[in-house]
C-alpha cells in the first residue's frame, strides 16, 4: 500500500529548484485552464507572463509593482523563520497608508524634506501598531495570531472606507469614496520624472539585503533561526521567546505599513477603497516562493508582480475574467506547498504483510 514517510534529510537543490518546478506546473495548470475556457493556451500565457514586459515602460510598471511586494515578502520571511504566523499584513498595508495618507491630508503645504520624512514615520508606526496589538493578544491571551492578524485586516478596510465616504471624503470628488489628492509635497520622491517610478523601488531591495544580514550574520537572527526550528530548544537556551515574537510583528507589520504608505504616495496620490488589490495575501505567496529569505523575496516579488501586469493584459487584450489574476496565484501556492511537503516527505509503495486484510 502507499504510505508517506519522512525523508530524513533535504535535498539543498531541490530546495531552490522546487519553485520553479512550481512554477513550470502553475503555468500547465493555467494552460489547461485557458483551453478549457476557449482561449490559445499558449498565446494566452505569452500574454500573461511575456507581453506585459514587452509593453512601453512595461519593465518600470514592474519594479514599481513589485516593491510593496518585495517589502511584505522580507518582513513575512523573518517572521515565518520564527514560527510567526502574520497572515494580516494587507491590513497593516491599509493601516500605514491610512497613517501616512493623514498627514499628507493635515500638512498639505508642509516642506516635503519635513512632511515626508513624517508621513514614512507615521506609515511604519502604523504597521508596527497593529502588527503589535497581535503580538500582544499572543503572548498576553495565548490567541492564535493567524486568526487575529486576519481579523484585524479586515477592521482596517472597513476602517479605510469609512475615512473615504465620511471624514476625509473630498469635497470636490463628486461623491466617490475617495479621499483628495495629496499636494506635490507630500508625494514619494520620482527617480525617473513624469513617471510612477519612485524611491520604493530602491528601498525595497536595501531593506531584503539589510534583513538577511540581520537574519543570517547577527545574533538575533539566529535566535529567530532556532526559535523557527526548534521552540523548545530556543526556551532552553535561554531565548525571550516573547520578545522574539514582539520584534518579528513589529518588523513585518512596519514594513507592511511602509508599503502601504509608499503605494498611496508613490502610484495613487489619494485614499481610496481599493487601494490594495490584496498585496498583503501575495505577499505569503512571495515569502514561500522565496524561500522564507529576504533576497529570495526580491525575484519572488518581481514574478507575481508580473502575475498583475498578465492580468490586466489578458483581461484587455483576451477579454479574461478579473479573477484570473487570483487563479493563477493559487494554483502557485498550492503547487509550492506542495513541494515543501515533498520535500520533507515521500510517498512509497509498502506490500502489506502476509495475510494482513487490505
Amino acid at each position: 500500500m502507499l504510505k508517506i514517510e519522512a525523508r530524513g534529510h533535504e535535498s539543498v537543490f531541490w530546495r531552490y529548484a522546487s519553485p520553479l518546478l512550481a512554477l513550470l506546473l502553475t503555468g500547465m495548470t493555467a494552460a489547461l485552464i485557458f483551453t478549457a475556457m476557449g482561449r490559445p493556451p499558449l498565446l494566452t500565457v505569452y500574454t500573461f507572463l511575456v507581453a506585459p514586459l514587452l509593453q512601453q515602460d512595461g519593465m518600470q510598471a514592474l519594479v514599481v509593482k513589485a516593491a510593496p511586494l518585495i517589502m511584505m515578502g522580507v518582513g513575512l520571511s523573518l517572521a515565518y523563520r520564527a514560527n510567526v504566523w502574520n497572515i494580516g499584513t494587507d491590513g497593516q498595508f491599509i493601516v500605514g497608508a491610512i497613517c501616512g495618507g493623514g498627514v499628507a491630508l493635515a500638512f498639505p503645504d508642509a516642506p516635503a524634506l519635513i512632511v515626508y520624512p513624517a508621513m514614512m514615520v507615521a506609515g511604519i508606526l502604523g504597521g508596527m501598531a497593529n502588527g503589535g496589538l497581535v503580538a500582544w493578544l499572543r503572548i498576553r491571551f495565548n490567541a492564535n495570531e493567524i486568526l487575529t492578524s486576519l481579523m484585524f485586516a479586515y477592521i482596517a478596510q472597513y476602517l479605510l472606507v469609512y475615512l473615504v465616504v465620511g471624514p476625509w471624503r473630498d469635497p470636490m470628488g463628486f461623491g466617490f469614496p475617495q479621499s483628495a489628492m495629496f499636494s506635490d509635497s507630500t508625494l514619494a520622491p520620482r527617480l525617473i520624472e513624469d513617471s510612477n517610478v519612485h524611491i520604493g523601488i530602491l528601498l525595497a531591495p536595501l531593506i531584503a539585503v539589510g534583513l538577511w544580514f540581520m537574519l543570517e550574520k547577527s545574533l538575533l537572527g539566529f535566535q529567530f533561526r532556532v526559535l523557527g526550528q526548534a521552540t523548545r530548544a530556543a526556551r532552553f537556551a535561554g531565548f525571550r521567546e516573547n520578545r522574539l515574537v514582539w520584534i518579528a510583528m513589529l518588523i513585518s507589520g512596519g514594513l507592511a505599513g511602509l508599503a502601504g504608505m509608499l503605494e498611496v504616495t508613490g502610484t495613487l496620490g489619494q485614499l481610496t477603497t481599493t487601494l490594495s488589490p490584496g498585496y498583503g495575501f501575495t505577499a505569503i505567496i512571495v515569502a514561500f516562493m522565496g524561500r522564507l529569505n529576504p533576497l529570495g523575496a526580491i525575484p519572488a516579488g518581481l514574478l507575481l508582480a508580473l502575475t498583475y501586469l498578465g492580468g490586466d493584459a489578458a483581461q484587455i487584450n483576451l477579454g479574461l475574467p478579473n479573477a484570473v489574476t487570483s487563479i493563477f496565484q493559487g494554483i502557485l501556492l498550492f503547487y509550492l506547498l506542495g513541494s515543501d511537503y515533498l520535500l520533507h516527505h515521500r510517498v512509497v509503495w509498502r506490500p502489506l504483510p502476509s495475510g494482513a486484510a487490505p
